[in-house]
């Protein structure tokens, strides 16, 4: 039997037991039984959430405690900053004391009452901790991307092994512009696909501090590091900036592009393959803390000769076919059209209809965890979108094209290439 509902159990019978046990001076609160709109504690799926940084909490962790059947009982983070305010979130939406908070995110999953943990880590740290929070029987939402396409792969084998529901943390296939864009091209409205554009953000626009300073006060930047090569703190390192540096992240390449890569690849129905071909240029900073690049542009080729162009710029995604187009400019921008008529189609009940959930990837993720089905954007398509900008950031920094075999997630006759698909990490830490 499946842990969390063993658990759900337990708690059921428990809740029998102490309302015959009249004689006990205990007091069950109105919310624990149901009432007020409120679902039992008996239903609702306990959570731990490791890394409350802006995005953790302002995001992921707001939307969890907006939902009734979700109950956050522990934060973790390394910086203490964060981990209070994550901590008072908690306590205030609930208003009480109880939110546990913890500095290493082994001790959330050594807990037996968490039944799924929300990860808003920094990207090389998604892989490693989602698997060991698989290995410990949890359920799995996670930010994107990967740090390569060897971690992404080991993280698909292992929530197969293990038998975890997982969720890669993207609003796209809720937003309605994208839905409704990839089902209109899905279903043929723009003729066969030949060409699909996305614009993706440039950035950094400095190259970075790389001076050594002080380590804040209570921030454990051994563990903020973890599997990463050991390098001196400087703040342009950590926090949002983690991204500008191939250690931690790939740049606006990965960190955008898991969101219009995969709408890409939705609108293409590519969803579990890739290009066979990827040759790109990117401008990189001579000097400073920053290598990835801060401006590229990148041409893919697929086996049936679709070529997909990323380039910096302004968040956009289009596809052209052989009768029309459609597409957008700007994140979530109206959607356009030529012929415009094309904005105006039914798409009919015989036709493609594509797997989203209005409510967002959080309510998804906890009606699957239910259903025990497959979420709206799963290891597997997550790792064939990441795998896109992987390689794309591969082919820049060796500056030539690049053949790759999206079967065997390698590329063809370059064995330089194929050492630039996984990285060592630092001791005690592995997968």
């Amino acid at each position: 039997m499946n842990r969390s509902i063993s658990r759900r159990s337990f708690l059921r019978q428990a809740a029998v037991l102490s309302t015959t046990s009249l004689a006990l001076p205990y007091l069950v609160r109105p919310s624990a039984l149901g009432r007020a709109g409120t679902v039992p504690a008996s239903e609702r799926i306990t959570m731990g959430f490791i890394g409350t940084g802006s995005h953790g909490i302002g995001v992921n962790l707001k939307s969890f405690l907006s939902q009734p059947d979700a109950q956050a009982v522990a934060v973790c983070d390394v910086d203490p900053v964060h981990l209070k305010q994550g901590q008072e979130a908690v306590n205030k939406k609930y208003g009480n004391t109880d939110c546990a908070t913890y500095k290493d995110f082994r001790e959330v999953l050594a807990r037996s009452d968490i039944d799924a943990v929300m990860i808003s880590t920094p990207d090389h740290w998604h892989v490693p901790i989602s698997i060991a929070a698989a290995k410990a029987g949890k359920d799995v939402e996670c930010e994107k991307p990967t740090l390569t396409i060897a971690e992404g792969r080991a993280l698909c084998d292992a929530m197969k092994r293990y038998g975890r529901v997982f969720q890669w943390s993207t609003e796209d296939r809720s937003v309605d512009v994208y839905h409704r864009m990839c089902e209109l091209v899905r279903n043929g409205r723009i003729g066969k696909v030949h060409t699909i554009r996305v614009e993706l953000p440039s950035g950094p626009e400095t190259p970075g501090n790389p001076e050594p300073m002080p380590v804040p006060e209570g921030f454990d930047y051994d563990m903020w590091l973890g599997p990463a090569p050991w390098a001196p703190y400087t703040k342009d390192r950590i926090h949002w900036n983690f991204r500008w540096i191939l250690d931690y992240s790939g740049g606006m390449l990965t960190d955008w592009g898991a969101h219009l890569l995969d709408g890409a690849q939705w609108g293409n129905n590519t969803e579990h393959t890739g290009p066979v071909e990827v040759e790109g240029k990117g401008k990189f900073w001579e000097d400073g803390l920053y290598n990835t690049a801060y401006e590229y542009h990148i041409e893919y080729k697929y086996a049936d000769d679709v070529r997909l162009i990323v380039t910096s710029g302004t968040p956009s995604l289009r596809f052209e076919g052989t009768e029309g187009w459609i597409g957008n400019h700007g994140w979530r921008g109206k959607l356009q059209a030529e012929p415009k008529s094309i904005l105006d189609s039914v798409i009919g009940p015989n036709e493609i209809h594509l797997y989203t959930c209005k409510g967002g990837e959080q309510r998804n993720f906890l009606d699957c965890v239910k259903s025990r089905k497959d979420c709206y954007f799963p290891p597997e398509i997550g790792q064939r979108c990441f795998t896109i900008a992987h390689i794309g950031n591969i082919s820049m920094l060796l500056g030539r094209k690049l053949r790759w075999n999206p079967e065997k997630e390698q590329f063809i006759n370059d064995k330089q290439a194929n050492r630039m698909l996984s990285r060592a990490m630092r001791s005690p830490w592995r997968l």
